[in-house]
């Protein structure tokens, strides 16, 4: 743990940034940096002060860190998955394809995500739903152009067991979306 006593004083620019990003773990993500920023100041017996700025003030994860309110953040943040059947009500399967050719990203994602929807329509799989594809939040790295399709629903792993993903990268339950 980073102990720095004589801190009085904590300064957090653009505090909601991290929600914007397309994660939707990303409140989370938020309110945890923002209270541990937060507890670097206030450890010694000199106090401290935390100064949040911020263009979204009443986003519960802003109020949440700026309040310490663990619990109030967890069922909210519980409330919200729960309205959007996200983990931890459902499972999720990011698969990603890369490719030189932005084009040819983009044409091998649309024909995956078209043959997946046929495999769950063939399954009955009506619980389990496909959010793309689109492009991966951080579009290229290393010169590869990145794009996703996610699956959620009870078990979006079983409509891909045994079947020819060469060529993809398949996360199941991943930790981030970006």
């Amino acid at each position: 743990s980073l102990d720095l006593p004589l801190v009085t004083l904590v300064g957090v620019i653009l505090a909601d940034t991290g929600l914007h990003l397309e994660d939707y773990r990303a409140a989370e993500r938020t309110f945890q940096l923002l209270t541990q920023v937060a507890g670097r100041a206030g450890r010694s017996p000199l106090g401290g002060n935390v100064v949040l700025q911020t263009f979204l003030p009443d986003h519960y994860a802003i109020q949440a860190a700026a309040g310490h309110d663990y619990h109030g953040f967890y069922n909210r943040e519980l409330e919200e998955r729960r309205k959007i059947g996200y983990p931890p009500y459902n499972r999720l399967v990011r698969m990603e394809v890369r490719d030189l050719k932005p084009q040819k990203a983009e044409m091998t994602a649309r024909r995956m995500a078209a043959q997946v929807q046929n495999w769950l329509d063939e399954g009955g799989m009506r619980a389990t739903r496909i959010i793309g594809p689109a492009p991966c939040f951080f579009a290229r790295q290393n010169s590869e152009y990145r794009w996703q399709i996610i699956l959620c629903g009870p078990d979006p792993a079983k409509v891909l067991r045994e079947r020819d993903l060469s060529g993809w990268r398949v996360e199941v339950d991943p930790v981030s979306l970006l």
